[in-house]
């Protein structure tokens, strides 16, 4: 797996964010598809996800057409029943498998989580070893992050198996089976949050769309500063 700079793509990866939850806590309706300061929670997502991978395929349930103006394609969940992100996950794992032979991992980002670190994949490839596959999972402030994680390919048969047995949904009692690292990631430096900062109610929404209109004015501030 590479473990090139930034300004270079990861070949080796393919990026699927997770949409295909109900978002009860939001009172339903797609999170990714709300309005960000004239962005959209997806928007934003791409914006820092699209410069380190070549590949990015979105995972959602229903109709796709209202992703069309993303240009990405859209993959359902293999296994019926809402089973939570693994299902998500196994989604990308499977597109990858039939689909790009030169890909040997899946990065999951979570689709209601607009900061997280644009070092994201670069960071969890480099500290996987060469050898057996292994997931690496993000974690920041003493809290492990299992949604957004480095998925090897290899692994997709087995999570197809343990979910269509009607195993937990829950990411990391799958995890548990197979060997997996840590990586540890500091505070946004843009935002001063957590970059796993995800809006789960509406209230989080409040937070990022103003934490959002305060990065911009800095931003704007800053480009009319004086070289």
């Amino acid at each position: 797996m590479s473990s090139s700079p930034l300004s270079r793509p990861d070949p080796s990866v393919l990026a699927c964010v997770l949409a295909g939850g109900q978002s009860r806590r939001m009172g339903g309706g797609d999170k990714t598809l709300l309005d960000m300061g004239g962005n959209s929670m997806l928007g934003l997502i791409l914006e820092r996800l699209k410069p380190q991978v070549t590949e990015v395929i979105l995972n959602a349930n229903g109709d796709p057409a209202r992703f069309a103006n993303f240009g990405l394609p859209v993959v359902a969940d293999p296994i019926e029943g809402h089973q939570g992100p693994l299902a998500g996950i196994l989604a990308g794992l499977m597109h990858a498998r039939e689909t790009a032979p030169s890909v040997s991992h899946v990065v999951s980002i979570a689709g209601d989580t607009p900061f997280f670190p644009r070092d994201l994949i670069a960071r969890l490839s480099t500290h996987l070893p060469s050898a057996a596959p292994v997931i690496a999972l993000a974690c920041s402030r003493r809290r492990l992050h299992p949604v957004f994680g480095l998925w090897p390919v290899a692994l997709a048969d087995d999570l197809q198996a343990w979910l269509e047995a009607g195993k937990s949904g829950k990411v990391l009692a799958w995890v548990e089976r197979h060997d997996s690292i840590e990586v540890d990631f500091d505070d946004d430096a843009e935002t001063g949050l957590d970059p796993f900062f995800n809006a789960n109610r509406p209230e989080d929404l409040d937070t990022a769309r103003a934490v959002l209109s305060q990065v911009e004015r800095n931003q704007a501030a800053g480009s009319d500063t004086p070289a």
